[in-house]
């Protein structure tokens, strides 16, 4: 068993301002359906409001400090900008409490620093990045990730996601400098059945070692391989079957698809 290093971590009891209550749904739908197998129980938490948007611009924040987020992988930083008003955003390996950070198309390229793509030099590491101008960032958000500016081709710009993906971006959409905080995440053993559970996450049942009524790799006499190519409860193929029903829009700007390095 092992867990994380808290060592960047500098305040423990989070911003009362901006607290929000998280509802658990066990993996159920509105109808009461379980659309997602083996979730339920965990921790309570309390969501933190992330600015994903990094919106107010030519505004000087201070780093107050460094905290936990129980509902994301990374360490966030809470910031207060100089009329007093504070906000979370997700925290880059490096940032230091007192740090002064912006959202600015000038500026300077440097660790918590927000800006457009076609403002950021070529090579540079970048996280939280927006698809849409103005949407708040989507892309390379988890602990330890960070995609690469790598070429800009008229009012696009091409980036190398963590997947190894080749996409296009539109250069107006922001993205922060920097390599995204607690890197050592990925090293973690949980060690204990209990630690999942801490999680939301409950046990995972085979398909084979169910009843056929149950799935449909289940049954048969004795121990049985499943008689079929692994599938969902639903039927839906488990690995590498094509379950996507169409083409999205965005897909006409990958360049490379992910996992091809």
């Amino acid at each position: 068993m092992t867990s994380a290093d808290f060592s960047e971590v500098t305040e423990s009891r989070p911003e009362k301002s901006l607290l929000g209550p998280l509802k658990k749904t066990g993996g159920r739908n509105n109808y009461g359906r379980t659309t997602s197998r083996f979730r339920g129980g965990g921790h309570k938490r309390r969501y933190r409001y992330i600015d994903f948007k990094r919106d107010r611009y030519d505004a000087p924040a201070n780093v107050v400090s460094i905290q936990y987020d129980p509902n994301r992988t990374a360490r966030i930083a809470l910031i207060e900008y100089e009329d007093g008003e504070k906000s979370y955003i997700l925290a880059p390996e490096g940032l230091q409490v007192g740090q002064k950070v912006m959202s600015s198309r000038t500026a300077e390229p440097k660790v918590g620093n927000c800006m457009p793509l076609n403002r950021v030099p070529l090579g540079m590491f970048v996280h939280n990045i927006e698809i849409q101008p103005r949407k708040g960032g989507q892309l390379a958000r988890s602990a330890g990730s960070a995609a690469q500016v790598s070429a800009r081709e008229g009012d696009y710009v091409h980036v190398i996601l963590p997947s190894g993906e080749v996409r296009r971006v539109l250069g107006k959409c922001r993205a922060t400098i920097g390599r995204l905080s607690n890197v050592e995440h990925q090293n973690v053993k949980l060690g204990k059945a209990g630690r999942k559970r801490w999680l939301g996450r409950r046990p995972h049942v085979r398909g084979t070692a169910q009843n056929p009524v149950s799935h449909p790799m289940g049954g048969g006499e004795g121990r049985r391989a499943g008689g079929r190519h692994p599938c969902s409860p639903t039927g839906k193929p488990a690995k590498g079957g094509k379950t996507r029903r169409k083409r999205k829009y965005s897909d006409r700007l990958i360049m490379r698809k992910r996992g091809r390095r």
